[in-house]
């Protein structure tokens, strides 16, 4: 007597690592269907909506994998719960990121909440992590492409009801697979840019949502030494798009002081201004219990940084204080700090202070 096989809810993207992810599924044999979802409102010059392409890519792929799909529209949930935020953020001269809190607020909790109730036991998504059998969150197979950074907020009571089909797998692979079985989005060129809203000119976008108000690049001992088009635009460590002149080494930013509209920068990469030995981190979230402390792991201040050596000295309600084995270059608050033991993500939080 076999076991009747879990029914699977994939997240199609319109993407290739979405569409083979549905495809391993329905090979392994499981009931699956597709579901889409539409976070951004914007249409192109024709007045088409800018995410029909991808819902084309969606039907073709559902079409050759013989499955059904739904789509489901949360742009107003996305707007309400990741963007405001995500704009006030920056409007406060941070530097937030918004795919961890789509990821906790939209893909694995409405999304999830929308596939159970059309029947769904679990959901798939095509990122780049594994599960282990008593779900933990592991990093990817193949560590240039690794999502874990992202996925922090996913307990493991969530994690009981994701599959991630990929993550064993390289992109090469991935690409090699949708080819072989000739994937309409097998050559579609990966999504870059913000979570759902895309590749774009990151300056006039933002600049459509928070008014820009020019003032000055200043040294650490306040010398005028340029003028800048808007504080929120620029990030800590910032080398390009400075537009200082003069001689010696590169500027980049070193602080902003947004009550007077001043971005503070030094030269020279290795200035002193530019790195931190210690942060703290609120907001946070565990994938399992919370560990004791003082605990030495790694842990990962932006994405696609190699793992850091940390202790993560104590936990008192919900801030987390950190401290390196090495100073750290350009920590920056509202970015995320993720803690690791042996490719195994234990959770992490929100960068307040370093």
């Amino acid at each position: 007597m076999s076991l009747k096989k879990p029914t699977v809810a994939v997240a199609l993207s319109g993407g290739v690592d979405s569409s083979v992810s549905a495809l391993i599924l329905k090979k392994m044999g499981f009931k699956i269907f597709g579901l889409f979802m539409k976070n951004w409102e914007e249409t192109d010059a024709s007045g088409r909506c800018l995410a029909a392409q991808d819902l084309d890519d969606v039907a073709r792929v559902c079409s050759l994998l013989k499955i059904p799909y739904h789509t489901v529209n949360f742009a107003q949930e996305y707007q309400e719960k990741v963007f405001k935020l995500f704009l006030k953020g920056y409007a406060s001269g941070y530097t937030p990121n918004p795919d961890v809190l789509c990821n906790k607020e939209i893909k694995f909790k409405l999304f999830l909440e929308k596939a159970l109730a059309l029947g769904a036991d679990l959901i798939a998504t095509g990122h780049y992590a594994r599960i282990s059998p008593s779900y933990q969150l592991l990093k990817a197979a193949d560590l240039s492409k690794d999502q874990s950074y992202f996925l922090y907020t996913l307990n493991c009571q969530v994690l009981k009801k994701v599959l991630f089909p990929i993550g064993h797998l390289e992109k090469t692979a991935v690409r090699r697979i949708a080819l072989e079985n000739q994937l309409p989005t097998a050559l579609k060129k990966d999504s870059t840019g913000l979570c759902f809203i895309g590749e774009r000119a990151f300056r006039p976008f933002l600049a459509q949502f928070i008014q820009p108000k020019k003032g000055f690049f200043v040294t650490l001992e306040g010398k005028i030494v340029g003028e800048h088009e808007g504080a929120f635009f620029y990030t800590l460590g910032q080398r390009e798009g400075l537009k200082i002149g003069g001689g010696g080494q590169a500027w980049f930013v070193a602080k902003k002081d947004m009550e007077k509209n001043l971005v503070f920068v030094v030269q020279g990469a290795d200035h002193p201004a530019l790195f931190s030995s210690s942060l703290i981190a609120s907001d946070l979230s565990w994938v399992g219990a919370q560990p004791a402390t003082p605990l030495t792991c790694q842990a990962k201040v932006r994405y696609r940084q190699e793992d850091q050596l940390c202790i993560l000295e104590k936990i008192e309600g919900s801030k987390a204080y950190v401290s390196f084995t090495s100073p750290q270059r350009a920590v920056t608050p509202w970015q995320s700090i993720v803690f690791y033991q042996d490719g195994v993500c234990l959770g992490g939080g929100t960068i307040k202070s370093v």
